[in-house]
C-alpha cells in the first residue's frame, strides 16, 4: 500500500525528482510480484510436487504389501522412539523382534523385523510391510502425508520468491541511491570552487 501512495504522492509534488518515482514504482512493482507473482509460483510448485508425491504413494503401494507375522522372540536391542516423518500416524516406539512370515509366493521367510505392537511375545502376531519379494520393508508414505508435504513445499517456494523480489528491489533502490549521491558530489564539486567569487550568484 505505501508503494501505491508512494507513487501517487510523487506524481504532482513540485519536490519530486525522477529517481523519487523511480523508487516508487520499483516498490509498487515488487509489491504486485509478491502479492501475484509468488503465490502463483506457490501454487504451481506444491501442485508439481504433490502429483509427484501421490505417484510415489501409488508406486509403494503397487509394490509393498501388509502380512502378519509371528514373534518368535525379541532381539536383545532396547525399543526406540519414533515419529516416523512418512507416515502421519506411525508415531510410539518401535522394538526389534525376529518372526516368521509367508512371503507372496507362499513361501516361509524368517527374519528381524521392526514393530510398533506392544504384544511382542513368543507367538504374538504383529503387522509388518514386504515388497513383492517378501523382504520387509518400512510402510508405504500415505497419500495425506505426501499432501501435507506438497504443502509445505509450495509454501517455502512462495516465502523463497518473495525474499528474492525483496532483495531484488533493496539492491535496485541501492544502486539508484548510490548514483543519486554520485550525480551530486559531482555536483557538488563543479560548484564547489566558485563559492564567494563574484558573480558566482553568492
Amino acid at each position: 500500500m505505501r508503494a501505491v501512495t508512494g507513487v501517487w504522492r510523487w506524481r504532482h509534488n513540485p519536490l519530486r525528482r525522477a529517481t523519487d518515482r523511480r523508487e516508487a514504482w520499483v516498490a509498487l512493482v515488487a509489491l504486485l510480484l509478491m502479492v501475484l507473482a509468488a503465490p502463483a509460483l506457490g501454487w504451481v510448485c506444491g501442485s508439481h510436487t504433490d502429483d509427484a508425491l501421490q505417484k510415489a504413494v501409488r508406486a509403494q503401494r503397487a509394490g509393498r504389501q501388509a502380512t502378519t507375522a509371528v514373534v518368535l522372540r525379541r532381539t536383545p536391542q532396547a525399543p526406540r522412539s519414533v515419529a516416523d516423518p512418512e507416515v502421519s500416524s506411525e508415531r510410539g516406539s518401535q522394538t526389534s523382534v525376529v518372526a516368521r512370515w509367508k512371503a507372496p509366493d507362499g513361501t516361509n521367510r524368517r527374519g528381524t523385523v521392526l514393530t510398533t505392537s506392544r504384544r511382542t511375545g513368543p507367538g504374538a502376531r504383529v503387522e509388518i510391510w514386504t515388497d513383492l519379494d517378501g523382504r520387509p520393508v518400512s510402510r508405504p508414505m500415505d497419500a495425506p502425508t505426501a499432501r501435507t508435504h506438497a504443502v509445505l513445499a509450495g509454501f517455502g517456494a512462495t516465502l523463497l520468491a518473495v525474499g528474492l523480489i525483496e532483495g531484488g528491489r533493496r539492491l535496485i533502490v541501492r544502486r539508484m541511491v548510490r548514483g543519486r549521491y554520485a550525480r551530486i558530489d559531482r555536483d557538488w564539486a563543479e560548484a564547489g570552487p566558485d563559492w564567494g567569487r563574484t558573480g558566482a550568484g553568492s
